[in-house]
């Protein structure tokens, strides 16, 4: 229970990786933190392997100063969530304030909209965002999961747990 108290937000929206954002939620909640579901609108949101997410909130509607931290789960939804700019503007606020942002497989495009990857650092996700992550400045690193700052960085849906461990180190951490 080392996360009790502590508000995180997932940022879902139609064709998120289900397992991404199930798994993570689950290991969140089982230490104890409060997980708010932030979509773009409130309708149930089909997962890309079929499952239904309600989400509890509507993303322009958080704040960052009121959240502990936020997690971008992959699948087509970062695409998708990456052309508002409530995401990008919360996105941002949360790793410009030091907070934790929990990344992983494709949500590292939602990231590089919201420039909040710096030349140079270490980043991770689905192939198929290589060339974003490389084109922004960030440094292709072949490996599971990683903290790298204030962000925690998950490759793809194999590297689940690997993401939760440094997800909730980074948490615990503080």
């Amino acid at each position: 229970m080392n996360l009790k108290n502590k508000t995180i937000a997932m940022l879902v929206a139609e064709g998120v990786e289900d397992y991404e954002y199930f798994v993570p939620m689950m290991r969140l909640q089982e230490e104890g933190a409060k997980v708010l579901t932030a979509a773009l609108e409130l309708k149930p949101i089909k997962g890309k392997n079929g499952l239904t997410i309600t989400p509890d909130t509507l993303i322009e509607s958080l704040n960052a100063d009121d959240l502990f931290s936020i997690v971008i789960p992959g699948g087509w939804a970062p695409d998708k969530l990456r052309r508002y700019d409530a995401v990008k503007n919360l996105v941002k606020k949360m790793d410009d304030a030091n907070k934790i942002v929990g990344i992983i497989c494709h949500g590292g495009s939602t990231a590089v909209s919201a420039g909040i990857i710096k030349k140079g650092q270490r980043v991770t996700g689905s192939i198929g965002i290589k060339d974003d992550l490389v084109n922004v400045g960030g440094v292709w690193t072949d490996e599971a999961a990683f903290r790298e700052g204030n962000q925690v960085w998950g490759r793809v849906v194999a590297d689940i747990p690997d993401f939760n461990r440094e997800l909730v180190k980074a948490l615990v951490e503080g």
